[in-house]
């Protein structure tokens, strides 16, 4: 006598790879929080009360040290924080080599362009940037990571984040071309987080979307139903 149902063996690793979208939503601002946030509010109050010397070494300090302590304790270290220390890296090295500060509000333009470039030049692997990023978003497995869906989310998200990439890089050299520094730093204190914003947003519809269709979110069901596994009585 057979009967169809599902494995209990399979249940705990399924539940495991099904968080709810408020524990993503949770780890995606943990990820900002920390590799982001942190960094630009530490920058922001250096500045204000020191100069933009000090607003660089006490960011980089802040990402490098959050960096070894994460290795040292053997913690993940985030792929966004490794994007903010690299950035960060290159602004005071060239600032402090030159010595012109201008240069600083110039590099994001350049720093947009290099990371634009990289996410288009990874699209020619097997794991482009997105794909190394999502475990700091998502509870990546293996098997979540092999999927055809899920590659192909990672890839139309490179993509789609390189372009948003070279788009800041664009209209942080057109208005530093085309209008004072005092209207630049107003324009863009208000462009680049309304740009980032709006790309986030897309980004997390589409994942979510793209993620419900695949079950792997907590009450969603897969597009394509599993099939299920015979077990036979004795």
């Amino acid at each position: 006598m057979s009967q169809s149902t599902s494995s209990p063996a399979g249940a705990e690793p399924v539940a495991q790879a099904h968080p709810h979208v408020r524990a993503v939503m949770r780890h995606l601002g943990l990820s900002l929080l920390w590799a982001n946030i942190i960094p630009g509010a530490l920058f922001y109050a250096s500045f204000r009360i020191g100069n933009v010397w000090t607003a660089l070494i006490v960011a980089l300090t802040w990402c490098y040290g959050v960096m070894g302590w994460r290795l040292a304790t053997g913690r993940r270290t985030s792929g966004l924080l490794w994007i903010t220390a690299l950035g960060l890296t290159v602004k005071t090295t060239v600032t402090l080599a030159t010595g012109d500060t201008f240069l600083y509000f110039a590099q994001p333009a350049v720093n947009d362009a290099a990371v634009g470039f990289m996410f288009l030049v990874s699209l020619t692997s097997a794991r482009p940037v997105v794909a190394r990023l999502a475990g700091d978003f998502f509870p990546m497995t293996e098997e979540v990571a092999s999927r055809p869906a899920v590659q192909r989310l990672c890839f139309r998200l490179t993509a789609f984040w390189a372009g948003v990439c070279m788009l800041k890089s664009f209209l942080t050299v057109w208005l530093l071309e085309h209008t004072t520094l005092s209207t630049f730093v107003a324009i863009k204190s208000v462009l680049t987080p309304t740009i980032a914003g709006l790309a986030v947003a897309v980004t997390l519809t589409v994942a979510f979307r793209a993620l419900r269709s695949e079950g792997l979110l907590h009450g969603s069901t897969p597009a394509t139903p599993l099939t299920p596994v015979a077990v036979t009585a004795q």
